[in-house]
Formats: structure tokens, sequence, C-alpha cells
């Protein structure tokens, strides 16, 4: 027996996107423009700088960041992506990250703040957030290519839509933890709302902040063979491929070059965010 109410949602959500593709393609160009030159920037230079380079590079910063044991353990990590002859393509894999991450950071760091001091933003936002971290991640990939065609930007785009949820959501809880007595103190001395916010909560709010980078970028890294099935490259491609041959080895070896740039982003950012917490400390 049939459902006697049909409410043809899909219909109307596919009108809404073909009236935009329609009336706002302009638009879309740009986007796309902006998006794919900021790419090929990155990606021209990860592949530019020699890989001893940007080995011992990483290596340094892990070092400084989170200690010895951690920048031995990325060099060795990276050492292996040059040996599974990954390294090229482990470096357009970072450089899709690197820009969805980027534009991740410059939506939901505004939108986290906007969130903090807002009650009814927070709640407007809040089943938004949801919806976008529910949704099955390929539903992103179809309006993603309406808009934008085949290639990496909208593999990007579709990712920044993923990705995105939990640098709003940890910036937002950043800055409704810190502690009203010192925003308090703050006002008392006669600092404005923007004075409040750019010297006080968001420097309280950076470990917060940096804990939702993380995620974000972890994220990111997730839907890299999402985005290989419209057109974005990297190590998301190779996996891609060897699915569609079943060649086991391939996919293997690009589903460890992936886990490897994973551990070594995750290391430097958590290493970062251990010292601002230190710092905060300290004060």
């Amino acid at each position: 027996m049939d459902f006697p109410i049909r409410i043809p949602i899909g219909r109307w959500i596919e009108a809404v996107v073909v009236w935009l593709t329609d009336h706002f393609a302009g638009i879309f160009d740009s986007i796309s423009a902006v998006v794919g030159f900021l790419l090929v920037q990155i990606d021209n230079f990860f592949n530019w700088v020699p890989w001893p380079v940007m080995m011992i590079a990483l290596m340094l910063v892990a070092w400084f960041t989170s200690g010895r044991g951690t920048g031995i353990l990325v060099g060795i990590s990276l050492f292996f992506l040059g040996c599974f002859d990954l390294w090229a393509l482990g470096m357009s894999t970072l450089a899709l990250v690197a820009t969805a991450v980027f534009i991740s950071i410059l939506v939901g760091l505004p939108l986290g703040i906007i969130a903090s001091r807002s009650e009814r933003w927070n709640l407007i936002l809040t089943p938004i957030l949801d919806g976008m971290q529910t949704i099955p991640s390929f539903v992103y990939l179809i309006p993603a290519i309406m808009f934008f065609g085949i290639g990496n930007v909208p593999g990007i785009l579709a990712t920044v839509v993923f990705a995105v949820p939990p640098m709003v959501r940890l910036t937002c809880l950043g800055i409704q933890q810190v502690d009203a007595e010192v925003v308090e103190a703050g006002q008392a001395f006669g600092a404005t709302p923007f004075q409040l916010l750019i010297k006080i909560q968001l420097p309280l709010a950076i470990p917060s902040i940096m804990t939702g980078v993380n995620q974000t970028v972890m994220m990111s890294l997730s839907m890299v063979v999402v985005a290989a099935m419209i057109g974005a490259g990297g190590l998301g491609y190779k996996i891609l491929y060897s699915i569609q041959r079943i060649d086991l080895g391939v996919g293997v070896e690009a589903g460890l070059g992936i886990l490897i740039i994973a551990i070594v982003l995750d290391r430097i950012l958590q290493g970062i965010t251990r010292k601002q917490k230190k710092a905060l400390m300290k004060e």
C-alpha cells in the first residue's frame, strides 16, 4: 500500500540547483577559477621543492612542535612514501588537503565566531552542520559537478562541505569556554567587543581552534577517494584506479600513502596544540 502523500523534495532541490546553474554560472566560474589557481600554486610548490628538502623541513617542524621522537617518526614515514614511488602523488594529495583546509578555515572561523556570539545563529547553524556531517558525502558530488564540472575544484569544494563543521563547532566552543571573569576584566578596562575577541577570546581559544583544524584535516583526507570519483587527482585517484582494476597491491600502497600523510599532519598539529596549551597554562 502506497503512502497517501508524496513530497517531491528531490525534484524541488534539483530545480533550484538547475536555476542557480543557469543564472549564476559566472559566479561559479569565478569561484572555480580562484580555487583552481590556489590549488595549482600549492601543488606546483610542493612538487617543485626537492624531496630531501621537503622531508627535512617536515621532520624539523615535527621535531620542534612535538619532540625528537615525532620528528624521527615523520622522517621514516616520508621515507617510506618515497619508497612506494608515491612522492609526487603524495604531494598532490597534500596540496588538495591544504587547499580544502585553507578554505574550510576561511569559512569556518568566522561562522564559529558568529555562532559563539549569537545564540540565535548558533541554533540555526547547528542543524545545518549536523546535516553536512550526516548526509553521505557522495550526495555532495552531484551538485558539485553541476556547478563546477569535473576535476579537482568540485572535489575540493565537496570536501570543504564535509570538513568545515568541526572547524565551526570547535571555534564556537573554544570562544564560549573562555573564562567569563577574564572577559569581564577586559570589559572593565574599556575593551571594545572587537578588542575582546582579538586580544582575549581568540588567543585563549587557540587550542580548541587548532583541534578543529586537526579534525578538518583528517576529514579532508577521508574525502580524498570520494573526490577522486569526480576527477580529483592525487592518491585518491590511485585507489579508485585499483578498485576499477581490482589491483590489491596498488590499492594497499596508495592507502598506506594516505595513512602516512595523515600521521605526519596529525602529529605536527597535535604538537602545535600542546604547545599552545602549555603557553596558556604558563600565563
